[in-house]
């Protein structure tokens, strides 16, 4: 048992590793590629369709080769889970395009509000006082560091509306489907990244279109250009495999909270490698939102303590009534014994009479 137990941190541990590692590094490749001190590939949806094109052919390869087992899952929930990721892709690419960076990250942080909320609604999920406190102390210090300027604007408002619902739903759904059809991580998104590929490499030409005004065809493609995509498509696969590892094994929430180390990992790697400004109010946020994910961390596992203490105690209050009535049974079948006992012994006598 406590074997178990060590594995399964030990792999808790390394799905959320693997995410921060591959979330972190993607940003940076992804840089790299599209700043215009890098190549100025500004083709974020195409690129993000390149992501589940070689994330669709892993999946493939590895059914093919036995490595893992296709799993049945309605074609009407593939194809509602693909419009929710693919709505969530372009909303979030709209709304760093119409909002200040500040709103930008505003809008991101509400998503862990919103995830709660969302999960109380579909899921009856209800969390503990220190958890929705850690909570406010992740977004609070995750405000400090990143937000900066804030304006908005009604179209821009709106982007960030549809992409704030779509990604928290995207996630909510991602273990509620695991769930329902008990299907592995991997195993569900080698079902849903060709149906992802496929509409983003149609669709996606045209939303960068609108979005640089730039076609992808008339850009000029060099060996360092193509180096960076596959960095950022092979990235991709164990990031988007990270994700739906983490919130199979976890919850959105937890997801969006400790995700939020990415943020302070990128601002840090940021000062490091490009020479970004790091202020005292970037290292004050830093400290409170870790102290928030410490938090937060802490008051799950006490919620799970206190949930085994409950089941337990529920369990064993079960267990004794189960057994009293029992002992209850018993009592009256041998009364009932006791009472035919005597009948039969009266018509015995009598039939020897």
């Amino acid at each position: 048992m406590e074997n178990q137990k060590k594995v399964s941190a030990i792999s808790d541990v390394g799905a959320w590793g693997m995410n921060i590692v591959s979330s972190v590094g993607i940003i940076m490749a992804n840089k790299q590629l599209m700043s215009n001190g890098g190549y100025g590939f500004s083709f974020a949806t195409t690129l993000t369709g390149f992501h589940f094109a070689v994330t669709a052919l892993v999946g493939l390869v590895s059914n093919a080769t036995g490595y893992s087992a296709s799993k049945h899952v309605p074609i009407w929930e593939l194809l509602w889970f693909s419009l929710v990721a693919n709505t969530s892709i372009t909303a979030m690419n709209l709304s760093l395009m119409l909002n200040s960076v500040g709103f930008y990250q505003i809008s991101k942080l509400s998503m862990i509000p919103v995830v709660c909320v969302m999960e109380w609604i579909l899921h009856s999920k209800h969390y503990s006082r220190e958890v929705k406190m850690s909570v406010m102390v992740v977004v609070v210090g995750v405000g400090v560091c990143t937000v900066t300027d804030v304006k908005v604007n009604l179209k821009g408002f709106v982007c960030a509306c549809i992409a704030v619902i779509s990604t928290s739903l995207q996630q909510i759904s991602i273990g509620s489907l695991q769930k329902k059809y008990s299907i592995g991580s991997f195993e569900l998104l080698s079902k849903t990244a060709p149906i992802q590929a496929v509409s983003l490499l149609v669709f996606g030409p045209f939303v960068d279109y609108y979005l640089s005004g730039k076609l992808i065809t008339n850009y000029k493609v060099s060996s360092g250009v193509i180096f960076f995509i596959l960095l950022s498509c092979s990235l991709a696969v164990f990031c988007n495999v990270s994700q739906y590892l983490c919130i199979g094994r976890f919850s959105a929430v937890s997801f969006q909270v400790l995700g939020h180390m990415k943020t302070v990992c990128v601002l840090t790697l940021g000062w490091l490698l490009f020479d970004s400004e790091l202020t005292v109010k970037n290292i004050m946020g830093m400290v409170i939102a870790v102290a928030g994910m410490v938090i937060y961390s802490w008051a799950v596992e006490r919620e799970k303590h206190a949930n085994v203490k409950t089941h337990s105690h529920a369990n064993v209050k079960t267990h004794s009534h189960a057994k009293h009535s029992l002992t209850e049974e018993e009592i009256r079948l041998l009364q009932e014994g006791i009472e035919k006992n005597p009948l039969e012994d009266v018509e015995l006598a009598e039939a020897k009479s």
